[in-house]
């Protein structure tokens, strides 16, 4: 298999230093293979998409798309989508917003940054949402709030447990106080749900900020995260230009949360569905 990454080259220049006759030279075709963004080892694609999008050399969690999320998660043919009717649109008539929209729908494959619905863990009905950094890069605007919003409601009101995966800048700057309204909005929506005594589980995902930090979440009643997942509400750069001091250095990271009690378990992609499945057994009739 390996010759058929390499061609005989008799003569070509690499860094300006001339190769010689029989000498050969790696042949890798585009978009088969990628680069690790921690270890920077050269990964197979196929082969990282088999192991879940996390790299076989140092465990690092690549970001992946709801769509893909669903199918790591969720039984086979269970994901029923939700509240797709609900559409933003541009209350503040912010220019060129439009157009953003537009390119994150075509990146993303997507129509906003988070997909909601049912479906079944190990036959266990859950609600859920799965927010896609993709999509300008999971920013929460008035359509994300409203569909959160409406899955935890549907979720109180057929007393199913409920899962949300975050993914997320913070909140979508395009839309202004509208979109800091969310936070409030989801947040009592997840009051009430849990005083309908129903369990619900924040997934961190990377990377998590801003007002989706400041909102649901942190409260959820058990918070677990993927490994080196960020974690927080403003940028490094500015608390360290705000209190004048050099933070540590896995400062925000999911490691870092579990040592300071915000995050109550971290858990490797692989083993994901399976501590879903247990969780829920615990605690779900």
């Amino acid at each position: 298999m390996l010759k058929n990454l390499f061609r005989k080259q008799e003569y070509i220049t690499v860094s300006s230093k001339p190769l010689k006759d029989k000498e050969f030279i790696p042949n890798i075709p585009n978009g088969k293979w990628i680069n690790c963004k921690k270890c920077k080892s050269i990964i197979y694609l196929e082969d990282l998409k088999n192991d879940g999008y996390v790299c076989p050399n140092c465990n690092y969690h690549f970001n992946i798309s709801a769509k893909e999320r669903i199918n790591q998660i969720f039984d086979k043919d269970s994901f029923i989508e939700m509240f797709q009717e609900i559409k933003v649109t541009n209350p503040l008539e912010f220019p060129g917003y439009e157009e953003k929209l537009k390119k994150a729908e075509q990146k993303s494959d997507l129509d906003e940054g988070v997909v909601c619905g049912v479906g079944n863990i190990n036959s266990k009905k859950v609600a859920t949402a799965i927010m896609d950094s993709d999509f300008m890069m999971g920013s929460m605007g008035s359509a994300v709030g409203e569909r959160i919003t409406r899955i935890i409601e549907y979720s109180t009101q057929n007393k199913l447990p409920l899962i949300i995966f975050t993914a997320s800048g913070g909140a979508r700057m395009q839309e202004g106080i509208i979109s800091l309204m969310q936070m409030a909005k989801t947040s009592a929506a997840i009051a009430k749900h849990d005083e309908a005594g129903l369990l619900y589980i924040s997934v961190i995902t990377n990377p998590t900020t801003g007002g989706v930090t400041a909102s649901f979440a942190m409260l959820g009643d058990i918070i677990i995260s993927e490994p080196g997942a960020i974690l927080g509400f403003a940028g490094r750069r500015v608390i360290e230009n705000t209190i004048n001091q050099k933070l540590p250095e896995d400062f925000q990271s999911a490691e870092f949360m579990l040592e300071k009690g915000f995050v109550d378990d971290i858990v490797d992609r692989k083993n994901l569905k399976n501590y879903l499945s247990r969780v829920l057994k615990l605690h779900v009739i």
